[in-house]
């Protein structure tokens, strides 16, 4: 076991909903780990579509301000709590948090560790972490599309929405993947098929370049379009909901348009056609915590080995210090990236 020593940590604050430059920065000492934590250096942090909800007080399962924000993490266990293999001191990890990763340190328990792959870059892996287990597990495990399928990826060039086009290229589907103008490049390099969102025959297009129906559209916008994704699907297709991104600046409850679109889903699961349509959490199952972690370790790992082999190219839109998250959120909220803003520590 490591010798045990309080660690000087630096942490981004949430105070309320505020605006990006309302984070807050403070330091904290962090005790010694407890029997089956480690001790965690943060190597790389990612700006997620959840914190830009949770700054407005607007996210699904929202936690009380204060808070420190940060989804996930990649870092470098620097001490040992009882019970943990001391061996894993030195060496670089991967894990999910929800919140707490905006941080220089942060105690984890080491069962929730994946191994990141020696000589992998941080803040490559970090683009892969949340993203990457989100698009492997809605491609894989919940719309299970053949490989000479069809589907529709809306936001083709976000976090999740490039690395679920370059897991579905991989398989051999086919991809209409929606973006700005300005991102149609980038779309096509990724080996989708670019239609452009702001179109208001965009739904047109898409049925003009699948006019039998698709096998699954992956759908993170919500609100009134996603009636128009349930639409684009043939027979045995299948809708996968996994946010409500139309909704984010909207005033009010956070949970009522999740609620609405759950009850959406389920009317549309009634009816006799032969189509499904899904919300994708990734949270669900914890409550079989052992279950769940190690199918996420499993798909994780996965997407890993397909990154170590340059089968996936993650995006990585900007590496930001730790100090000044400000300026990442605000970044990541200006909808004129491509790929995942990533915090790094300071110099």
């Amino acid at each position: 076991m490591s010798t045990p020593v309080a660690t000087r940590a630096t942490e981004i604050v949430l105070p309320g909903a505020v605006e990006p430059s309302g984070l807050e920065v403070r330091s904290r000492d962090l005790p010694a780990p407890d029997t089956g934590q480690v001790l965690l250096r943060m190597d790389a942090t990612g700006v997620s579509f959840a914190e830009q909800q949770m700054r407005r007080g607007k996210y699904y399962d929202q936690p009380p301000f204060p808070f420190v924000p940060g989804y996930d993490v990649v870092g470098t266990v620097t001490a040992t709590g009882p019970g943990v293999d001391a061996g894993l001191t030195g060496r670089r990890f991967a894990a999910v948090t929800k919140v707490g990763a905006w941080a220089s340190h942060l105690l984890i328990d080491a069962a929730e560790l994946t191994p990141v792959p020696d000589g992998m870059d941080a803040a490559t892996a970090e683009t892969v972490v949340v993203n990457g287990i989100t698009a492997w597990q809605m491609l894989h495990r919940m719309a299970k599309v053949r490989a000479d399928g069809t589907v529709v990826v809306l936001g083709a060039n976000g976090g999740v929405g490039s690395i679920l086009v370059q897991l579905a290229r991989h398989a051999g589907i086919t991809v209409i993947g929606t973006a700005s103008a300005r991102h149609h490049a980038s779309v096509r390099e990724l080996g989708a098929i670019p239609v452009d969102y702001h179109d208001p025959d965009m739904y047109d297009q898409i049925r003009e370049i699948a006019p039998d129906g698709v096998d699954a559209v992956f759908d993170h916008v919500g609100g009134p379009g996603v009636a128009q994704s349930w639409r684009l699907l043939r027979r045995g297709g299948t809708l996968v909901s996994y946010g409500t991104a139309a909704t984010k600046n909207e005033e009010g409850s956070s949970q009522l348009p999740v609620l609405k679109l759950f009850g959406q889903l389920a009317a549309w699961n009634s009816l006799p056609n032969g189509r499904s349509a899904h919300f994708y959490n990734f949270w669900a199952g914890r409550r079989r915590r052992t279950e769940w972690q190690r199918r996420l370790t499993q798909d994780l790992t996965e997407v890993l080995r397909l990154v170590a082999d340059g089968v996936l190219t993650p995006r990585i839109a900007a590496e930001i210090p730790l100090h000044d998250a400000a300026s990442a959120l605000a970044l990541a909220e200006s909808r004129t990236v491509i790929g995942k803003v990533v915090l790094v520590p300071g110099a």
